[in-house]
């Protein structure tokens, strides 16, 4: 008989529960070990789901893969069993159409069942026996990536484990020349969760805002949309109780929940069962579209790294969704000190309602961050920037939600040798940080370089080219010493004299788990 006690399993659980992470292994060989301080271990298991990519007949979608090197499970004290596997599998598909349904670009609906819809789970065939992965990685530090032009591309879902589990990314990037949400839609694919804030989402007549749902369990799972807006909460009845069959997606078109279109609003995906993987597709007719992420865990701040030098139009929206009005300060940090927006010193948001400020071309020519700080210890917010770049008809928009800081380290996959720019800021104290680039997916050697990052500024730089490297590279920054640090890559691809482009903040990867401070017992009797 084998027995084994771990007072700490049940906060290990949880934060599984939270972050997608499965398990951690603690170290072999220990009969009973009693820790007087916190001891952070590798996770053992992953998990992420991307979203099905814009449908278009003129888009082309690139997923990236990758795990950063060090901290794998199979390192260190880590015990670990059997060969680490980093697959993404295609989910079974759209599960419904008509309010849940996707449109092509013409704007005709291509399906006519009600979101509501379900399949028998016992008809729901798992893609996992005998499907193939779409892109999988091997080793930590080679990226591998995959690409698709169909324009019925099914959404991904997946778990990396073992010394591939810590740090494993994937990046979703789809570019479109023509027609609805034109440009370039990237997307930092996520882990499933029971709850995501989208602020920034809209209902308006100019605008196709897709909630992508994905199941990626055995098991279905229920989901409820609910709107907010300037007033808060917004009549949405069809929104409830949406069924999410076993291993599918379902597409719900937020303009179909309510009958009063407005241009901005906040969505929040709650699941009443299950989890999922949640995501939101805008399109603009003008200004192109892009993935809109969820915001970070409702907090008394909030931070946007790397808003573009070159913005011609940026947009705040904030909620607060607890029982308290947040009152805010903004500032946005420059290039060599911090400053407020003429005309936006604060901004107040009353609880459960939505709060927007239009701060234009705030930048001025400079890359730089919007930071929110409670004024007096008021409520919580989530909260997000729609960011435009061009003018005219040569216009193209793209999203930075607030972000969690870097505590050790965060990773961005599908960079390229043109196009790419890092952000740094530093919010309170001066920050240490090593960024690398890992080899390119055809080849080359990683590359690393050391920055500073000065208290209340943005650092944009350009990532360090591989040595030698060919094809899309990961960017990994890692967190030496200092104050709280957050990060973004835009990644701008322009065609046709529009400014394409898209940005994906970099939190950490939470690729390893804190033991708490406590007394931790392990008694392992073996018969």
């Amino acid at each position: 008989m084998n027995r084994t006690t771990l007072t700490f399993f049940g906060a290990v659980a949880a934060l599984a529960a939270v972050t997608g992470v499965a398990a951690v292994t603690v170290p072999s060989g220990t009969a009973q070990t009693t820790a007087k301080t916190a001891e952070r271990l590798p996770v053992q298991r992953s998990t992420l789901v991307c979203p099905p990519p814009p449908s278009s007949e003129v888009g082309e979608t690139t997923y990236t893969a990758f795990t950063p090197q060090g901290k794998g499970g199979a390192n260190g004290s880590q015990k670990s069993t059997g060969k680490p596997t980093a697959d993404m599998l295609p989910v079974a598909g759209p599960s419904s159409g008509g309010s849940g349904g996707k449109k092509d670009d013409k704007g005709k609906d291509k399906g006519k069942k009600d979101s509501k819809d379900s399949k028998d789970p016992k008809d729901s065939k798992d893609p996992k026996d005998g499907a193939k992965p779409v892109v999988s990685v091997k080793e930590p530090g080679k990226p591998v990536t995959a690409t698709t032009d169909s324009s019925d591309a099914p959404a991904l879902f997946g778990s990396a484990d073992g010394a591939l589990a810590p740090g494993w990314s994937v990046q979703q990037t789809t570019t479109i020349s023509a027609g609805s949400g034109r440009g370039v839609q990237g997307l930092s694919c996520a882990a499933p969760d029971t709850s995501f804030w989208f602020p920034g989402a809209s209902t308006g007549k100019s605008r196709q805002d897709y909630a992508h749902l994905t199941n990626p369990d055995s098991t279905p799972a229920v989901v409820d949309l609910e709107l907010y807006g300037k007033d808060g909460r917004i009549k949405a009845p069809t929104g409830e109780g949406i069924n999410i069959p076993p291993r599918s997606t379902v597409p719900v078109l937020l303009s179909t929940l309510t009958s009063a279109p407005a241009e901005d609003v906040v969505l929040h995906v709650a699941a009443r069962s299950g989890r999922v993987g949640a995501a939101v597709q805008a399109s603009d007719e003008k200004t192109g579209g892009d993935w809109l992420p969820a915001s970070a865990e409702e907090s008394s701040g909030a931070v946007f790294p790397g808003v573009p030098a070159d913005a011609t139009s940026v947009r705040l929206v904030a909620f607060a969704p607890g029982g308290s009005d947040a009152d805010l300060k903004v500032k946005l940090a420059g290039k060599s000190s911090s400053f407020t927006p003429a005309g936006h010193e604060s901004l107040h948001v009353k609880s459960g309602m939505m709060a927007t400020a239009d701060l234009g071309d705030v930048t001025h020519g400079e890359t730089g961050s919007l930071l929110l700080t409670s004024e007096g210890g008021s409520g919580k917010v989530v909260a997000a920037l729609r960011v435009t770049r061009g003018k005219g008809d040569k216009q193209e928009t793209a999203f930075i939600p607030a972000t969690r800081p870097i505590e050790e380290r965060g990773t961005v996959a599908d960079n390229r040798a043109k196009g790419s720019t890092l952000s740094l800021v530093a919010t309170s104290k001066d920050a240490e940080v090593k960024v690398t680039s890992s080899a390119g997916s055809e080849g080359g050697a990683p590359v690393s370089k050391n920055y500073t990052v000065k208290a209340g500024t943005t650092l944009a730089v350009d990532p360090p080219k591989p040595g030698g490297g060919k094809g899309a590279f990961a960017v990994t920054v890692e967190k030496t010493s200092g104050g709280p640090v957050y990060a973004s890559r835009m990644l701008a691809l322009p065609e046709g004299g529009v400014p394409m482009f898209t940005i994906q903040t970099l939190p950490d990867d939470r690729g390893t788990v804190e033991v708490p401070e406590a007394e931790q017992r392990l008694s392992l009797l073996n018969d």
